[in-house]
């Protein structure tokens, strides 16, 4: 009798204990954090405190044209050459080009890049503040870390 009351009141400990968890054979993943309106109020207080006016795209993009060019204006497919620097909204430089900058194709880079080069012609400049949806998402690439509003500096050298 004394092992059965035993046995019974370390069953009701284990059971109270896990009453909250979910007994499964599938390996538990977290869910995915929606950083959209996070980073809406990151950049917007950005823009506030830097005392910036920026147009917002339908998608989220943020950017500041402070120089509009007046070469070719690319599309979201074309091959272009690009200065930049990379920061996050604290001023943290995670990624910059040489001034000479750098070459690639506009549908092979993030989508605030497909959609923000754009608005730009060649010899154009200003700012792109890039939601994590437009950027890499929750996922974490190099120095950037998941959910990250991401800022960027951008001379458009040319349309190639």
């Amino acid at each position: 009798m004394k092992h059965l009351l035993s046995a019974l009141v370390a069953l009701t400990l284990l059971i109270s204990c896990n009453k909250n968890k979910e007994v499964t054979n599938e390996v538990t993943k977290e869910t995915p954090v929606d950083y959209v309106a996070k980073n809406d109020k990151e950049i917007t207080d950005y823009l506030a405190k830097n005392n910036l006016k920026a147009e917002k795209s339908e998608s989220g993009l943020y950017y500041v044209i402070n120089e509009p060019g007046t070469g070719a204006q690319p599309t979201a497919t074309s091959n272009v050459t690009v200065a930049y620097k990379g920061y996050f909204t604290n001023g943290n430089v995670f990624d910059e080009s040489k001034p000479e900058g750098i070459s690639f194709g506009l549908d092979q880079v993030v989508k605030g890049w497909t959609e923000g080069i754009p608005h730009f012609k060649a010899g154009g400049s200003g700012i792109l503040l890039v939601p994590a949806h437009l950027g890499y998402g929750n996922e974490t690439m190099g120095p950037i870390p998941g959910g990250s509003a991401l800022i960027f500096d951008v001379k458009l050298i040319s349309v190639n």
